[in-house]
């Protein structure tokens, strides 16, 4: 199949098409269009191909489905069409509601491919009872490994990870295996090495302001290309690659004071093309604004996002169990604030926030559907931006690995655990790259000062030596350890017991329980909880003995006693109660 090469410079004096690659490289005019775009010969799939703009360049095509040498690198077509799909059965499935999987690809597995999570891999995460995995960004970025968030060819599937069909071959296996599929994707800023939007057209603009620098183009003259470049691309995902869902980073950097905000574009287009498709498709929001208009519909005046992610839960569980609250956490760590964000999703609603310096948030409608907001007691962020990327299972006793769980999966909203979590994971998650330089050291010693005077000796009782993104040996210590095959006494009391949460979940799917049942958070004595709802979460997590009112005990981890009096929490044990009615 041949398709005519297109690229969007509406500024440009001549645009000229660069196919093949070195020495036998030849150039081939384009011809302009009344709306900016410039359209060049037709070639087949797997064609090598950049673009001269005005003499300048080559420059990899904005829209690049595929830089098999690098983000610098010409560009390669690729018929997305051609993949023979063996998913016809599948009906979709919705992010309300479903249990979540984060995972990085590149430390996933030991090969760090798209084509190594395996068949074997995909049927233990659907036995455990994960019902959507997220993958961590894939457009192509710097170098081999990263996390994905400094992506610079948003349509790209990076090249180490497989390429584009690579990424086909995975949806096809996760969607066998009852699996939905979720792709991170970036769209409120793009890396610093590799980006060559600016060379063709206004898709950035200086009029706002992001912590990455000038922000993309959504308001000002001419921003028609950039809206249709992330609208695009969204849909792209949807319809070419099958995936189910997308995950929106850092959404409150998408500066937009249009008529119409990106965000409510995207989901209006989105639902359009669910209805066309005939299965759901899901749009996750990462934002801090706490503002609930995020995931209320467009038709209501809201932006129409799916879900979000709900930080204050996370930081609220986080600082409870570990007992942290130093920076953002400061506002954290005491039953009241877990308390609130059981019952009302955030602590800041309205509320000073101290870490901000001001007021923040709105408060959340109590009739508002819980299952929208995201939680977890674990994600990429909130593991790798510690100094030495520790997850909590490195510091929490069993039984506080074991109230985590319970704690996010029997909760009335949409549960997600990031990889590894499932097993009790104690090896690091950590930030790594591998950039080029003079960038690579900037990004080491930024990370270095970064961390200096942030209180980290205190919190991990000594000197702290932070990794060095740029070592390898960074990326390797971040992968996955034995996983499913772990053999330690803890990791096998932790996948037990998840196992026992996952029987008793059922319980908590009615909307109607949650009723009933309202969730909430409680003490009878410090560090003796009880997160209220279908089924009562009792963790003991001090040193006594913790008595609760008799029940019918569903499952139990630690040693726990149970009689027609009461039921008796030994210290470090999680009880799981079935409420009556």
């Amino acid at each position: 199949m041949t398709a005519p090469i297109r690229v969007w410079a509406p500024h440009a004096s001549s645009v000229e098409c660069r196919l093949g690659a070195g020495d036998d490289a030849t150039l081939a005019s384009m011809s302009r269009g009344d709306d900016g775009w410039w359209t060049g010969p037709a070639v087949p799939a797997g064609t090598d191909y950049a673009f001269v703009v005005d003499g300048s360049g080559p420059f990899p095509d904005p829209r690049s489905p595929w830089q098999p040498a690098g983000v610098h690198g010409p560009s390669r077509t690729f018929d997305a069409r051609s993949y023979a799909w063996n998913d016809a059965g599948w009906r979709g499935r919705e992010a309300l509601g479903a249990v979540q999987y984060e995972l990085h690809i590149g430390t996933f597995t030991p090969r760090g491919t798209l084509d190594a999570i395996d068949e074997r891999q995909l049927a233990d995460l659907a036995r455990r009872g994960v019902e959507m995995i997220e993958l961590m960004p894939v457009a192509a970025f710097p170098g081999e490994r990263g996390w994905g968030y400094d992506g610079v060819s948003l349509y790209a599937v990076h090249a180490p990870y497989g390429g584009p069909a690579a990424l086909q071959r995975l949806v096809d296996r996760a969607h066998a295996h009852g699996l939905a599929v979720c792709l991170d994707v970036v769209y409120n800023h793009l890396g610093p090495d590799g980006n060559y939007l600016a060379q063709f057209g206004p898709y950035f603009t200086d009029a706002h302001e992001t912590p990455w620098g000038w922000a993309v183009n959504l308001d000002q003259p001419e921003a028609a290309g950039m809206r249709a470049f992330i609208v695009d691309n969204a849909l792209r995902w949807f319809e070419d690659f099958h995936v189910d869902a997308l995950r929106l980073d850092a959404v409150h950097a998408l500066v937009d004071d249009s008529d119409r905000h990106i965000l409510a574009e995207l989901s209006d287009r989105t639902a359009e093309l669910s209805a066309r498709l005939g299965r759901p498709l899901s749009l996750i929001a990462e934002s801090d604004l706490n503002d609930v208009r995020m995931v209320t519909p467009t038709a209501d005046g809201g932006l129409g996002m799916d879900a979000q992610w709900a930080d204050d839960v996370h930081h609220a569980l986080h600082a409870y169990l570990t007992g942290e609250t130093h920076g953002y956490y400061c506002d954290f760590g005491s039953i009241e604030a877990l308390d609130k964000v059981y019952r009302e999703v955030f602590v800041h609603d309205g509320s000073y926030s101290t870490f901000r310096g001001e007021d923040w948030g709105a408060p959340v409608p109590p009739d508002l559907d819980r299952r929208r907001f995201v939680v977890f007691a674990s994600n990429h962020d909130q593991v790798g931006n510690r100094a030495i990327g520790d997850r909590p299972a490195s510091r929490l006793t069993a039984g506080g690995q074991a109230a985590s769980l319970a704690l996010v999966l029997l909760s009335p909203f949409t549960p997600m655990l990031f990889m590894g979590e499932e097993h009790g994971e104690t090896r690091p998650f950590m930030f790594f790259t591998d950039h080029d330089e003079p960038l690579g050291s900037a990004v080491s010693e930024g990370r270095m000062s970064e961390f200096a005077g942030h209180g980290w000796e205190q919190l991990y009782g000594g000197h702290v030596d932070v990794p060095d993104p740029q070592d390898r040996r960074t990326f390797l210590r971040s992968k996955l350890g034995a996983g499913v095959a772990a053999t330690t006494g803890t990791n096998e009391r932790i996948v037990a017991w998840l196992a026992d949460i996952m029987e008793v979940r059922t319980r908590t799917l009615d909307p109607a329980a949650w009723e009933r049942h309202p969730a909430g958070a409680s003490e009878q004595q410090p560090r003796q909880l009880t997160m209220h709802g279908p089924v009562a979460v009792h963790a003991n997590l001090s040193g006594s003995p913790m008595a609760v009112p008799a029940g019918e005990v569903l499952a139990t981890f630690g040693n726990v006693a149970s009689g027609p009096e009461g039921i008796s929490l030994a210290p470090d044990a999680v009880a799981l109660v079935a409420r009556a009615g």
